[in-house]
């Protein structure tokens, strides 16, 4: 039997394998695969530290750093300060990085954006002549275009372009998150110029969680490799059965070059015994790929608690489950209330429903290449409502004099450095519009009946409050009266729910309050948190609540997982094409969720026939007979 010392270094040829492939005279690329729990950001800093203590002085000296890639502004503060700050380690998230080889070049990104923005207009101005010139889409159309136009006509006038990682982008100097990203992964296919300056600063690029790093900047980087293969290492951390996100690259691992490393970490050190066995059964009929518990690990505890999907009061019924663990598990923690469990939600639709933002995120939700914005909080269109209506509104409620004016002098064109100086002698009425408009926005989103969020997006516009972000500006007026009685009824057959300007048409007539709900979703500061910000974290004690009926998405579905409904013809035609299904999506989120327990694991799942799908679990081995309760 191994010790506990030895289990810290069972997986140690992984980390001698990703050492020797970081000789910069001897460069390999590989791709790590690691699993849950299996101490992969440990491998990745301690990776660095050694690289720097043996090969510092060269990099310095060239004027070369360690380029390392983050999906997170927390995971990126977190390496850098295991890494103790190192000048020589350049830590950053994915829209950093990209910004940093692109930002400057300011002719080359004018003659992209204005390739986009034509390329956008031609889009819809052919979709304009296929609608109805009175219905509402069109309307929004219209506005749409003439807001690419006048971008477009714009761009000779803009000396320097801009751009905030963290910010909402919204001056017309700016570029929007989705606009870097595409943009530096078609720059670095198509000029050699910029491959060799990322070559040369960083003759190491180590990304995290790969993943789900965009697909067409991986595709990218991947031919940068190969093109420079003697003198530049790619570095990948990751594992396939972790991607989340849809932009991710799905076919990651297939895409690996034959002569790259591929050094595997097997030990998971979190997880409990049980969970481990749970979780390798889980992706056996993925990849095969299992891990090992540490021999310390505990047994740990699972359970599978089935309820009618009908069950009416369903907090009651987790409370209920909670107490039920805190027996089965000998832990009295699980009845101390939800602070002390981690309950994840397997589909943010039924999040939203059950916390009340469902009409401002379900048009959104619908329209797959924004998701990844709308999951993480950084989306096109968001900010504006998140990062200042929202706050300038709490500020307000709460009487907070100081945090009101530093919203408003931080990003209202009301109080701008130019509009200040332009004012002259006479910045009080500045003040005085400043001070009426946020009494105004209170009466507003105070009133009664309660404020739609196009509501308060046009009283903004208006009232010249906060800088209107292009996607949002169709919305910023009111419509114009429609033609004829007739037209009205008519919208609802044109709109193209899959369409971006009308899924923000939708969601914009949600109540203002559905902002906050959704703000806080996404931050994992509810009571449910996202499969996304909790990728990486662990729990004691977790609890995966399950209701296909709650979520009625097309992306997931557990009947399907669990094998109690069959595959759909679509998933069907995706296996033989050799794309990702139903089943893998939800089969991957089923992983992440459940191999976040430290130590027991609750999946709580709302079915349309609980015995029916007690004895499919059976059958299909995941849980043992004692492990599977009906509730009735």
């Amino acid at each position: 039997m191994s010790t506990a010392s030895e289990d810290d270094l069972f997986d140690a040829e992984a980390d001698e394998t990703i050492l020797d492939c970081l000789n910069l005279d001897k460069p390999k690329s590989f791709f790590l695969y690691a699993g849950a729990g299996s101490g992969k950001t440990r491998s990745l800093v301690e990776a660095i530290r050694i690289v720097c203590r043996d090969q510092g002085r060269r990099l310095s000296l060239a004027g070369q750093k360690i380029g390392v890639i983050t999906y997170t502004n927390a995971a990126c503060d977190e390496i850098k300060q295991r890494l103790e700050f190192d000048p020589r380690v350049e830590v950053s998230t994915i829209h950093a990085f990209a910004w940093s080889l692109i930002g400057g070049y300011d002719g080359d990104i004018r003659k992209w954006v204005a390739a986009r923005m034509m390329q956008d207009i031609a889009e819809l101005e052919e979709a304009q002549a296929k609608g109805r010139a009175t219905s509402k889409a069109a309307v929004d159309r219209a506005r749409s275009i003439e807001s690419k136009r006048r971008r477009h006509a714009g761009l000779d006038t803009i000396q320097r372009f801009i751009y905030s990682p963290t910010g909402d982008n919204r001056t017309r100097d700016a570029l929007n998150h989705a606009e870097v990203i595409a943009m530096t992964a078609e720059f670095l296919t198509s000029k050699p110029g910029l491959r060799r300056l990322l070559v040369t600063r960083f003759p190491i690029l180590l990304i995290d969680e790969s993943q789900d790093t965009s697909r067409r900047l991986m595709d990218a980087l991947l031919e940068v490799q190969a093109a420079h293969r003697d003198d530049f290492i790619l570095g990948l951390f990751g594992d396939t059965m972790q991607r989340i996100y849809a932009d991710g690259k799905t076919d990651l691992a297939e895409a690996i070059p034959a002569d790259w490393a591929k050094p595997r970490k097997e030990m998971n050190h979190r997880c409990p015994t049980r969970v481990i066995e749970l979780i390798n059964k889980v992706r056996r009929d993925d990849d095969g790929q299992e891990q090992r518990p540490r021999s310390d690990a505990k047994a740990g505890v699972i359970r599978l608690f089935l309820l009618p999907h009908t069950t009416i009061d369903k907090s009651a019924a987790e409370a209920s489950i909670a107490a039920r663990m805190a027996e089965i598990s000998d832990d009295p923690a699980w009845a101390d209330g939800s602070e002390a469990i981690k309950t994840l939600a397997l589909e943010h639709m039924m999040s939203a429903r059950r916390f009340g933002f469902e009409q401002f995120f379900g048009p959104l939700y619908a329209v797959q290449r924004i998701n990844t914005g709308l999951l993480d909080g950084t989306g096109a269109g968001l900010g504006i409502f998140t990062r200042e209506i929202l706050p300038l509104v709490k500020a307000l409620r709460a009487g907070d004099r100081f945090a009101t004016a530093a919203i408003i002098r931080r990003t209202s064109p009301l109080l701008n450095r130019d509009a200040l100086r332009d004012a002259g002698e006479a910045q009080q009425s500045l003040l005085d519009r400043a001070k009426a408009a946020c009494a105004g926005l209170m009466t507003l989103v105070d009133g009664q009946p309660p404020a739609s969020l196009r509501d308060v997006l046009r009283y903004v516009a208006e009232n010249g409050l906060f800088t209107v972000p292009d996607v949002l500006l169709p919305f910023a007026a009111a419509d114009p009266e429609p033609a004829d009685e007739d037209d009205t009824g008519k919208d609802e057959e044109e709109v193209d729910i899959k369409s971006e300007i009308a899924a923000w048409r939708h969601a914009l007539e949600a109540p203002f309050d559905q902002i906050d709900k959704y703000d806080r979703y996404v931050r994992g500061v509810s009571q449910f948190d996202t499969h996304q910000g909790v990728k990486g974290l662990e729990f004691p004690r977790v609890m995966v609540v399950i209701s296909d009926e709650e979520a009625r998405g097309f992306l997931f579905n557990y009947d399907k997982l669990f094998g109690t409904k069959g595959k759909s013809k679509t998933d069907f035609e995706n296996e033989a094409a050799g794309k990702e299904t139903t089943i893998d999506r939800t089969r991957r989120l089923f992983y992440v969720t459940c191999s976040r327990a430290e130590r027991s694991l609750a999946v709580v799942y709302y079915a349309e026939n609980p015995t029916a799908l007690r004895d499919a679990m059976l059958q299909q081995g995941w849980f043992a007979g004692d492990e599977v309760e009906i509730v009735a």
